[in-house]
């Protein structure tokens, strides 16, 4: 029994046409290098230049372990959900939450999934109109001195969304596969400007590896915080099933061969990323470092000016991918629920509405560091950290205290507390910086 044969597709023509309308379902004649980029672009966000940062408030042995953790267990979480994508003879789980229905219930499989999911990537799109604009204010400060004036932040987030209300009419993953690429390739780039001109500047004369904090509140607060920093930069794993319903599936060449293989150069390119950015930027720096590595290094003026605008064109990359599900989910309820037609028009509204909201809510609370730790733990971590070994324990159904039931609840165990203790660090770094905010600014 073939997965396309005739006989299988029970669907109606109607259904049909409308699975190959949707953006997750029209295309699957990805190659594995495909599942490469996307997933370095979906995965080493901007996220990798707070890295020096979490690490300054974890410390040098709890930083270090944190990071390897952090890789070890998301690969792990990931070659699950790439595992789990056909578990069922004949059916792909295409989206995240057709996988938790399946492991949870109809009912129960979306409300556990969605809202992580909508958090994730809403949340990811959300920072990342930010981060565009942070980065084209500092490309614009750094390169005009005089007699530039001031641009408020606002008016290069607008920029920077400017070009989502063109991107976002791209009909699937398929048809921004060269914006990925172009985003994964800058990724690379910036984290090594980052670190290579860390180490060109030299360990800093006065630097200082102790923390910045002097209380043991403070300490305590700073140390939740900056896990959920680390939480942030392995996001991937929302739009990981959706990457792999673009991958082409026979009986004789599951898609999780080629899937697991560029998932696997992703993640060695993730710590050809990470590794270095942290922990050299730490070094250089101590804890005087910002929390966008990019900020602390000044000089030479060119080459940060260049990194600041790859941030950019990275950025633009990522926030179509983790756009992607969402427009899926907006259309898949438009046309299957509310019987919409699937035109044009519809997609022209529905994604520019949604690029305008990311675009609004961006303007209004650019405090980047607070909501990086605030949403990494909050959602991050199911997504990427348990959630999967959960559906692992419920599809699947290891033994008790075999050693896939052993590693999957220590995984669980981590990962809810990494769920529970970033955002008490995020919400009180949160207050303290709305205490000198100004709306709008």
């Amino acid at each position: 029994m073939g997965h396309n044969d005739p006989e299988v597709d029970t669907r109606t023509a109607k259904e049909k046409a409308i699975d190959d309308w949707l953006p997750i379902t029209s295309s699957r004649e990805a190659k594995w290098w495909y599942s490469a980029f996307h997933n370095v672009t979906a995965m080493v966000g901007a996220g990798v230049l707070s890295l020096p940062y979490a690490l300054s408030e974890l410390g040098w042995g709890p930083g270090v372990a944190v990071l390897i953790l952090s890789w070890v267990i998301t690969l792990y979480t990931l070659w699950q959900m790439v595992e789990m994508h056909e578990m069922v003879p004949g059916k792909r789980f295409d989206r995240y939450h057709e996988l938790g229905q399946h492991a949870f219930g109809e009912r129960l499989g979306l409300w556990i999934v969605v809202p992580i999911q909508l958090i994730v990537e809403v949340g990811v799109d959300i920072v990342y109109m930010v981060t565009g604009g942070k980065s084209l204010q500092k490309v614009h400060k750094l390169l005009c001195k005089e007699p530039c004036k001031d641009i408020k932040l606002t008016y290069f987030i607008m920029i920077f969304a400017s070009c989502h209300f063109f991107l976002s009419q791209l009909p699937n993953f398929n048809s921004i596969s060269a914006v990925s690429l172009a985003a994964a390739v800058m990724s690379l780039s910036y984290s090594t400007i980052a670190w290579g001109a860390s180490i060109h500047k030299g360990v800093q004369p006065d630097v200082d590896y102790s923390y910045k904090a002097t209380t043991k509140t403070g300490l305590m607060f700073n140390f939740f915080n900056a896990l959920g920093d680390v939480a942030f930069s392995y996001a991937g794993h929302s739009v990981v099933l959706e990457i792999q319903a673009t991958i082409p599936s026979t009986p004789e060449n599951p898609s999780k061969k080629p899937m697991w293989k560029g998932a696997v150069v992703a993640y060695i390119i993730v710590a050809l990323c990470y590794f270095p950015v942290g922990l050299i930027g730490y070094y250089v720096f101590g804890n005087k470092i910002e929390d966008n590595i990019l900020i602390s290094l000044e000089k030479p003026t060119w080459l940060i000016a260049m990194a600041n605008i790859f941030v950019v064109i990275h950025v633009i990359g990522s926030y179509q991918i983790f756009a992607m599900p969402v427009f899926d989910m907006m259309e898949t309820v438009l046309v299957k629920k509310w019987d919409f037609t699937p035109s044009l028009p519809l997609r022209l509204i529905t994604r520019s509405l949604y690029v305008a909201f990311t675009m609004a809510v961006g303007i209004c609370v650019p405090f980047f560091g607070g909501l990086l730790g605030f949403f990494g733990g909050f959602a991050f971590a199911p997504a990427s950290y348990f959630l999967p070994c959960i559906m692992w324990l419920a599809i699947v159904k290891p033994k008790t205290f075999s050693l896939s039931w052993c590693i999957n609840w220590i995984c669980i165990i981590l990962g809810v507390m990494l769920m529970v203790l970033p955002p008490i660090g995020a919400l009180r770094s949160i207050i303290i910086s709305a205490k000198t905010y100004k709306f709008f600014s």
